[in-house]
């Protein structure tokens, strides 16, 4: 049984939007330039009104793919115009480590949905929910898998960024790529809304809370039988 946790999918085909859309535990979308280019996405606007209508109302993250904060704005407001399930996705920072909060601000004023990605610090996250109030539409995306490829545990600091968050009504705390099933349990039981997970991790929902005892002996039975196909020996 999946937690009580939003999943949105990481897609990076118009097949895996549609796939998933009907989806009853299936929330919504997220989308990035390197799921698209994964996907061999080459004409961004008919992707995403595309994506947008496959996705069923549910919703939907596009990113901007500019440098610059003006031109950033420009294309959140374009984005945002393109379907009312739309997300535009701001990365916390310009390459050179600009702030962006205040591409963030112009867009949220403009009446549009947003999701800040790219995530990873205290002070990022501060910046942030200094800049919120209560009326402002938020996904706060932060990439604990990320933090956890750093070596340091992600739980408590997604469980300090949740306590952050609580008094902002409409801001929804979403845990980044995770890494394996275990993340979904992490994330709902440290208050976390949303958790994205890959086409490859929802492959392995069946597992959640699978018998443990049935789980170790199939995996002898995989040994025993791949060493009977692949022929080997001892002597």
């Amino acid at each position: 049984m999946i937690p009580a946790i939003k999943v949105f999918t990481d897609a990076s085909t118009i097949p895996e939007v549609r796939g998933y859309a009907s989806e009853p535990w299936v929330s919504g979308f997220t989308t990035n330039p390197t799921l698209m280019r994964k996907g061999g996405v080459t004409n961004y606007r008919e992707f995403a009104i595309e994506a947008i209508e496959a996705a069923e109302g549910k919703p939907l993250s596009l990113e901007v793919v500019a440098d610059d904060l003006v031109t950033m704005t420009k294309q959140g407001l374009l984005l945002g115009s393109w379907g009312s399930n739309v997300n535009v996705k701001i990365p916390i920072t310009t390459t050179s480590g600009q702030s962006c909060l205040p591409v963030v601000r112009e867009l949220l004023d403009a009446g549009v949905d947003v999701n800040v990605t790219a995530m990873m610090t205290d002070g990022q996250v501060a910046d942030l929910v200094e800049i919120l109030g209560d009326d402002d539409a938020v996904f706060v995306s932060v990439f604990a898998g990320r933090i956890a490829d750093a070596g340091i545990d992600p739980v408590p600091v997604m469980k300090r960024y949740a306590q952050w968050l609580e008094p902002l009504p409409k801001a929804e705390l979403l845990w980044a790529s995770p890494r394996e099933v275990l993340n979904i349990v992490q994330a709902a039981e440290c208050g976390c809304d949303i958790i994205t997970v890959t086409p490859d991790l929802l492959r392995k929902l069946d597992l959640l809370g699978k018998d443990l005892a049935d789980f170790s002996l199939e995996t002898v039975r995989m040994f025993y039988d791949d060493a009977l196909s692949a022929g080997l020996e001892i002597s």
